[in-house]
């Protein structure tokens, strides 16, 4: 019964296609597809990308650096996994040159790169990647879960909230390898809790967005993350966030909690097949990388595959 129940799900993520490919645009229409503004907040999402310049990485990369030139971010977000498959074990670490400085060397990427810890980062030094923000200032990295704020014009602030959830997953404790258990025993989650719920408590910005690894709910290979759903999904809808960007599934999607946008932009270098649930508005298997562009009163989501093309578009409502 399970398994006819996923191939009916197959089918209708495979005829849902048909209503995507009508929404494709090649590359060298971003300009036109991702409108500009003055007082715009323009930045790229993703994760799951360091595996020493394979083949999907420098292609994501390479579209990554044309989306650049017409969007003009302010900033790029790293939703963890950082480096494949074991993280680094310094700032010395040879990861760094083979994985980030040379694969992101275009001019168009050189602005800050916000990053958080995945799974895979846990494999290893994970304080060394807060450390190399002192060799390398595009890396920003203050500490294993910080609040960073941006302004979008004199009257609208944005709120990001990066969380560390690996040491939320109970499996880490369990199944993880000796180094991810050695790691993950040593965090303080009940900590982290508090400072995210006093931190959402405190905002007074007009948009929140919440920055995490795993996923809350998905259709790709690893699905929902039931701890998230206990301990983060709750605040999110308390509080009145209306997007948490993830990774760890290595694919992009686009889900709806509530009134809560639930982006999957994890295919930095690899992809997995991924399929439709009841909360999707949009599922494909393909590498790739998302772009916003936030704005006072809305904020506007492309999603663009490893061959530049945009493979999904949708606007968000500042409610």
């Amino acid at each position: 019964m399970k398994q006819t129940r996923r191939e009916f799900v197959r089918i209708l993520f495979v005829a849902s296609q048909a209503v995507v490919a009508s929404r494709f645009l090649p590359v060298n229409l971003l300009a036109e597809a991702t409108p500009l503004t003055a007082n715009g907040l323009n930045f790229l999402v993703f994760g799951d990308w360091g595996r020493q310049g394979e083949q999907d990485q420098i292609e994501v990369a390479t579209h990554m650096a044309k989306a650049s030139k017409n969007l003009n971010p302010k900033f790029i977000i790293s939703v963890g996994d950082n480096f494949y498959e074991d993280g680094v074990k310094s700032v010395d670490d040879p990861h760094w040159q083979k994985s980030f400085e040379e694969v992101y060397h275009d001019p168009a990427l050189q602005v800050p790169w916000y990053c958080i810890l995945g799974n895979h980062d846990y494999h290893s030094n994970c304080d060394a990647q807060i450390d190399y923000g002192k060799i390398n200032p595009r890396w920003k990295m203050p500490a294993r879960y910080y609040v960073q704020s941006q302004q979008i014009d004199a009257a609208t602030t944005a709120d990001f909230f990066y969380i560390d959830t690996t040491p939320m997953i109970k499996s880490y404790y369990n199944d993880g390898t000796e180094k991810t258990r050695a790691n993950v025993i040593t965090q303080d989650v009940p900590k982290q809790l508090a400072w995210f719920k006093t931190s959402l408590a405190a905002s007074k910005a007009q948009w929140k967005i919440v920055i995490g690894h795993h996923p809350i709910y998905s259709g790709g290979g690893h699905g929902d993350t039931s701890e998230l759903i206990k301990n983060i999904l709750p605040l999110l809808h308390k509080h009145k966030v209306q997007a948490y960007f993830n990774g760890h599934d290595h694919d992009l999607q686009h889900l709806l909690t509530g009134e809560v946008n639930l982006f999957d932009s994890g295919a930095g270098s690899q992809h997995t097949p991924t399929f439709y649930t009841k909360r999707s508005k949009f599922a494909k298997s393909c590498s790739g990388f998302t772009t916003v562009s936030l704005q006072a009163d809305k904020m506007d989501v492309r999603m663009i595959d490893n061959r530049g093309t945009q493979v999904y578009a949708t606007t968000v409502a500042r409610s």
